[in-house]
């Protein structure tokens, strides 16, 4: 498995614990970076997994909002927790990430939702991190 994919499923397990754990996503990296450092058989936190969780926790608020706005049916607190952090990850990494081609965040996304999530799951988040490339001009405007 290539060093970014790992990075971002490392990652996904970050976004997704501290969901679970109603917890900081920076306290839950401090845990991970804490593990690793005292436990051997605990991978490290490499530099891009560092990158996209502190990139996340830095824009919670809009990522949050934007999934909210753009997904048809589901209100955010609906979704499934695997879809909710799969999706905050994409958007990330789709939205603020310049040296990640629009086409691999959200095939990254696409595949940790088949690997971790249910079988509708992969539709629902290509669709939605679609529409968000579409929007993401005046998404990145808005940020500004």
């Amino acid at each position: 498995m290539a060093a970014r994919n790992k990075a971002r499923k490392r990652a996904f397990q970050i976004l997704f614990e501290a969901d679970q754990r109603g917890a900081d996503v920076q306290s839950v990296l401090a845990d991970w970076m804490r593990h690793a450092r005292t436990d051997p058989r605990q991978p490290p936190v490499n530099e891009y997994t560092l990158q996209l969780v502190e990139g996340y926790a830095e824009h919670v608020e809009r990522i949050d909002e934007l999934l909210d706005t753009y997904s048809v049916g589901w209100s955010l607190d609906r979704m499934p927790t695997v879809d909710r952090n799969v999706l905050r990850l994409g958007a990330y990494e789709l939205i603020w990430v310049d040296e990640t081609p629009d086409a691999v965040a959200i095939d990254e996304a696409v595949q940790l939702a088949k690997e971790f999530s249910t079988d509708e799951s992969p539709a629902f988040v290509n669709g939605l991190l679609a529409r968000l490339k579409e929007l993401k001009p005046s998404l990145r405007r808005e940020a500004r």
